[in-house]
């Protein structure tokens, strides 16, 4: 048997001849994605602790540090710690946490680097629970000391990890701003008060393999291998916000299909308060969306898209007066509220005006799709405190500046009276504005499963950076982070996570 085992095999058979011949273990677990002096002083220190050292990795599915990351894949990670001689044993850990190692291992000792010991400054919030499970099984959290090196910061500098775009913005960003500021930022944002509002969207997605040409007619001849339904539009920024805000409440109107309600009570929606008024003759999107995956990349091609949305959308009139009643009766009491107006009938010119007039701070998505082009601009809003929009739609708001990008942006700004907005620019990244001043982000990623949530995902944390009143940098850095994490995820099927969010951020500032 090698160095390289499974849980199953220390479990069953290493772990009782240890324990019988009376000797301790210690253990160490982290990404080791690039092993360095540092790691070799950390695992020599280990190692003089007890009498066997155990290290394990965390499974390249679980690595929060932004896309393309771990550098190096599962086997060779585990093949570099193998070479090590002061390490007995190498294994995968496959979650999150390290849990289900300490459950398997059962250490004397579990040994962290120095930098670990403040265990209020780890941004996953996993330091605490995981001491607590190894005191659990009578072990104890030991901390090693020596040169502290990064191979995070080796990766984005040495190993084209960050383009050099991206070090030179992060840079100039940590001259002003640190993870503190950040951190301090995200603990303000779980006290706020948040109302979603907007249309509902069942994203369903069937993947398919192409086949070719049909022999006949020039349509494709596709295989079908599954099919999912996943919560878009306005759903879908309220559960990316649950992930930073403790109180966030979703309020919409929705047809009167068969089960649609109950859906709503599915574990990927915990967290939200759902406040839904139901129509009779208004229905719930829904988009079917025909994919195939690219052969060369993890990437997804759209086929062919088919909706439900009525030619002429507009909600009944009896549904529209209830949504407004509520609106009257409450909107003051949030602290923020996120309008998403996907233009498919449910944001009138009633909700519009009542919203601008009343909400304490507007967060403002106005979209254009295939159903609404130039018929849905974000000039028919006259206020919001903060706004995302992408190229396309800057262009058909202000088609007269539609050659003058940076003219265009701040007189939306203007139009809008922001004290903060943000167009989106696919892999060219992010603007930001504040005041006359524009922010240039780069893309954090040019790495692409799927594109369609990524500008809710970005419009959702940037606007709550925004309202938990951080500076407009902190904001562009941390949607354009939301950003990059959607472009990773198919449709809307996950939300994008605040531990991976603050740990990317982490892996930015680490330049």
């Amino acid at each position: 048997m090698g160095k390289i085992i499974s849980k199953e095999e220390f479990r069953e058979l290493i772990r009782p001849e240890i324990k019988k011949d009376d000797k301790t273990i210690a253990l160490c677990h982290g990404v080791f994605d690039l092993v360095h002096p540092g790691h070799i002083v950390h695992f020599e220190q280990a190692k003089a602790m007890a009498d066997v050292l155990v290290v394990s990795i965390t499974s390249e599915k679980y690595v929060r540090k932004g896309p393309g990351r771990p550098y190096f894949n599962d086997e060779l990670r585990m093949k570099f710690l193998s070479a090590i001689d002061c390490i007995d044993y190498v294994m995968l850990s496959e979650g999150y946490t390290v849990d289900d190692i300490v459950e398997c291992v059962e250490p004397d000792f579990y040994v962290k680097g120095q930098e670990y010991a403040d265990e209020s400054a780890d941004v996953t919030q996993n330091m605490r629970p995981e001491r607590e499970l190894v005191e659990k099984h009578g072990g104890k959290v030991c901390y090693t000391g020596g040169p502290v090196f990064s191979s995070t910061k080796l990766i984005n500098r040495g190993m084209a990890g960050l383009s050099d775009e991206v070090i030179a913005y992060m840079e100039e960003f940590k001259k002003t701003y640190s993870m503190d500021d950040i951190l301090a930022y995200a603990d303000k944002a779980k006290n706020l008060k948040v109302l979603v509002l907007g249309d509902v969207i069942i994203d369903r997605y069937a993947y398919c393999d192409v086949q070719g040409l049909m022999s006949k007619d020039m349509a494709y001849s596709a295989r079908l291998r599954k099919t999912e339904d996943y919560f878009g539009g306005a759903v879908a920024v309220a559960r990316h916000i649950t992930g930073f805000c403790d109180d966030v409440t979703f309020r919409s109107v929705i047809g009167n299909e068969p089960g649609m309600l109950e859906r709503f009570d599915a574990d990927e929606c915990k967290g939200i308060k759902f406040d839904l008024i139901q129509s009779q003759s208004f229905p719930t999107i829904i988009k079917h969306r025909y994919i195939t995956p690219d052969q060369k990349r993890a990437e997804y091609t759209k086929v062919f898209v088919v909706n439900n949305i009525p030619q002429n959308p507009q909600i009944d009139e009896d549904s529209e007066g209830q949504l407004i009643s509520k609106l009257n009766s409450d909107i003051s009491n949030y602290d923020a509220v996120f309008l998403c107006d996907f233009g498919h009938g449910l944001i009138s010119d009633a909700v519009i005006d009542l919203v601008q007039d009343k909400a304490q701070y507007l967060i403002l998505n106005c979209q254009t799709n295939s159903s609404n082009l130039g018929m849905n601009n974000i000039t028919k809003y006259s206020k919001a405190n903060a706004f995302t929009l992408d190229q396309r739609e800057l262009k058909l708001a202000l088609p007269s500046l539609s050659k003058n990008e940076d003219a265009a942006f701040r007189e939306i700004r203007a139009v809008l009276k922001s004290e903060q907005g943000w167009l989106t620019r696919g892999s060219a990244g992010a603007w930001g504005i504040s005041k006359d001043v524009i922010d240039e982000c780069p893309a954090f990623t040019l790495s692409v499963s799927d594109t369609i949530g990524a500008g809710d995902a970005f419009y959702s944390v940037a606007g709550v950076f925004s309202a938990a009143g951080a500076p407009l940098p902190i904001g562009t850095v941390m949607g354009n982070i939301a950003g990059a994490l959607g472009a990773n995820i198919v449709g809307n099927k996950q939300s994008v996570q605040r531990a991976d969010v603050l740990k990317f951020a982490s892996t930015l500032l680490n330049v």
